[in-house]
């Protein structure tokens, strides 16, 4: 694993768990408990320790095998661990099987996420989604959710939605869920109505994984002050911008990264939040080429896109973060030609890839931006001069 055990911390401590299976090697296992372990860290727990069980699929029961389940269980007695979290989405029979063996909180990777999103979520508009997708996906886990555990006293997995409708039945459940469907078309439909307001401008979306430099390269774009920060699901919020270049207008928009095994009541909820990304002419797919499972990243995002229906938009590929790839990738002794011959075929591959519609860059240290900017320029200019023909000698 590439994350660093932490031993003392205020923080809850948990431990991680996911399966080798003839679907996932266990150097992908790596990679996702990895990751796991990020959004450990900024939902706010740190991560001490982790398991994993080779099986050819789940146990319908308790997700592990028996051994390893008592495994886990004198670990977390010796270690006062407070949670237990799953790389996987667990069932409710699943859970509380486990909580009951564990008597600690077992969360899976879909409410961890849910948890971030419900400390992210600003806008009534974030809010009211988290809820929903808290609330659709507690549903099934209402039925004697926790209440055989003693020692649970909150914090991860235990806010918003999910503290609020533990005590809470089907029926009431359901209604909220309506209520909250309401609320979001309520909301779908002014937003609807402000992006109409702007329906002739020729719109650019930021798209990517999760912590891959989205808003700094707004910041960069804009040459406003976006939140941006190096930690997973930063940004919620769609953030829209005018720019515009050499008297062309465009609306630049950011917006929430996605990430390996989403869960998809986020999806479905988050769909109103990527309207823009819907609605958008151009497409920027941002990628951390420095990360080392960068092309799988790429994959969830072009498949997340296709599942939207909006795989097929003009694209451009923006690989940032070239300058922590080269401090990674290069040797301190390399000499400067062999350096300028391993990115040039870098470039080169990528170029015949991606129909030359490619550019490596660095949105912290400004590297190749204005080269970005031309490559963009020639694309919002194409349509521009196609939309506004009257306009041609702007």
């Amino acid at each position: 694993m590439k994350f660093q055990f932490k031993r003392e911390s205020e923080e809850e401590k948990a431990v991680l768990l996911g399966l080798v299976t003839e679907d996932q090697t266990l150097q992908q296992l790596e990679e996702y408990l990895d990751e796991l372990a990020f959004l450990a860290e900024t939902a706010g727990a740190v991560a001490i320790n982790t398991f994993y069980q080779k099986l050819r699929h789940p146990n319908t029961a308790t997700y592990v095998g028996k051994g390893k389940l008592e495994e886990i269980h004198q670990y977390i007695k010796a270690k006062d661990i407070d949670m237990l979290i799953i790389d996987d989405e667990i069932s409710p029979t699943q859970q509380r099987n486990l909580e009951k063996t564990l008597r600690i909180k077992v969360l899976d990777r879909s409410m961890l996420i849910l948890d971030i999103f419900a400390q992210r979520a600003q806008t009534v508009q974030a809010k009211t989604q988290v809820e929903l997708a808290q609330t659709q996906y507690l549903l099934p886990r209402l039925r004697g959710m926790w209440t055989h555990l003693d020692r649970i006293k909150g914090g991860i997995g235990m806010r918003g939605a999910g503290e609020k409708e533990i005590e809470t039945d089907r029926r009431v459940a359901q209604k909220k869920i309506s209520q909250l469907k309401k609320d979001l078309e309520k909301i779908d439909k002014q937003n609807f109505t402000r992006r109409k307001s702007r329906s002739g401008m020729i719109r650019v979306a930021l798209v990517g994984y999760t912590n891959v430099g989205k808003s700094t390269l707004m910041n960069v774009l804009t040459k406003e002050d976006v939140f941006a920060e190096d930690k997973l699901f930063a940004t919620l919020d769609t953030t829209v911008r005018k720019v515009v270049m050499e008297n062309i207008p465009f609306l630049l928009s950011d917006t929430v990264g996605f990430i390996r095994k989403l869960p998809h009541h986020l999806i479905e909820s988050f769909k109103s939040t990527l309207a823009e990304s819907l609605e958008s002419d151009i497409l920027l797919h941002v990628v951390d080429i420095s990360h080392p499972a960068f092309e799988d990243q790429m994959a969830t995002v072009d498949e997340t896109l296709q599942s939207l229906g909006i795989g097929n938009k003009e694209t451009i590929t923006v690989f940032n973060k070239m300058d922590k790839y080269k401090k990674e990738k290069f040797d301190p002794y390399l000499d400067e030609e062999v350096k300028i011959e391993i990115l040039d075929e870098l470039r080169n591959s990528w170029m015949s890839r991606t129909n030359k519609n490619v550019v490596f860059i660095s949105a912290t240290d400004k590297e190749n931006i204005d080269h970005l900017r031309s490559i963009l320029l020639e694309k919002v200019r194409d349509l521009y001069e196609k939309r506004y023909p009257y306009k041609a000698g702007y």
